[in-house]
């Protein structure tokens, strides 16, 4: 078994880091930032398959595999490569701790710290079919096409942010924030397939998800209008849905969010490993 000792860096900070192991038969490359959040797409050699956490890994048709990187992910993780001539080679990867922002606030009303009782019911449901709508792991190769940003206006959140309510921890944001006025277009930031739009969950309103292929999605929330339905196919730069200020959203804007399968992941991170060369 072998350590990943060094990584190997572009000299520019729009090009995603690049890193090459090597070992006889092994021979695996990486793009993107070996960082909490983000995604990295790896390539591996013909006949060769990958194992992360147990479960075998999608290939695209040219060996390469995606890997997504949580907000608190651990400092290493390692993946596992099969080849059929060889013995198993598992390579641990060293992954870098990033600072978030953290704010405390005093004195803010229950209602808002704890939702009512008699609205338990109803999140729980909700969590319920969003999660079931991310266990999709299609073999799409839409991501390879690359992405934009959805949405024009202002960030005013950013991924991996916390708020401290009354001393009681809150969800980390997961997304990035685009504030714009009710109505603007939102755009699809790449190719994919609907896999989820409702007009109203109790905390995100309207919400659209959008599988990409290989168990990367895209999710769009507070919306006030959602103009695809599911198993719809959407092509980069299509209107999809419109900025709104539903759910619990304190005012309009567009919250992108994005996962690969249960990991979230920084959607900055992905424009920048795979952005589209086409518009």
């Amino acid at each position: 078994m072998n350590s990943i000792g060094n990584l190997l860096k572009r000299i520019s900070f729009i090009v995603p880091i690049t890193f090459f192991y090597s070992l006889d038969a092994y021979a695996v490359t990486f793009e993107g930032e070996f960082k909490q959040g983000g995604l990295l797409i790896g390539q591996v050699q013909e006949g060769q398959t990958v194992i992360y956490h147990g479960k075998t890994l999608n290939l695209t048709i040219n060996n390469q595999f995606l890997l997504g990187l949580g907000r608190n992910a651990p400092t290493t993780t390692s993946i596992t490569i099969n080849s059929q001539d060889q013995e198993p080679e598992t390579i641990t990867l060293e992954i870098t701790p990033r600072q978030y922002n953290i704010q405390k606030i005093e004195g803010v009303p229950a209602k808002t710290v704890t939702p009512p009782t008699s609205d338990l019911q109803r999140i729980k449901h909700d969590a319920s079919m969003v999660r079931e709508s991310r266990k999709l792991v299609s073999n799409k190769q839409d991501f390879l096409k690359g992405f934009i940003k959805p949405a024009n206006g202002p960030v005013t959140g950013v991924y991996g942010s916390q708020r401290f309510y009354n001393g009681v921890p809150k969800s980390p944001h997961y997304g990035i924030d685009y504030a714009a006025p009710i109505g603007t277009p939102v755009i699809a930031p790449a190719d994919g397939v609907v896999t989820f739009a409702h007009n109203d969950l109790f905390y995100s309103g309207g919400t659209l998800i959008i599988d990409h292929g290989h168990g990367l999605s895209s999710t769009f929330l507070h919306l006030s209008e959602i103009l695809v339905k599911p198993d719809q196919q959407v092509t980069l730069g299509m209107e999809i849905a419109k900025i709104g200020a539903t759910g619990r959203a304190t005012g309009p804007h567009l919250d992108w969010r994005m996962n690969w399968l249960d990991q979230r992941i920084d959607p900055d991170l992905v424009l920048k490993v795979l952005p589209s060369q086409s518009k």
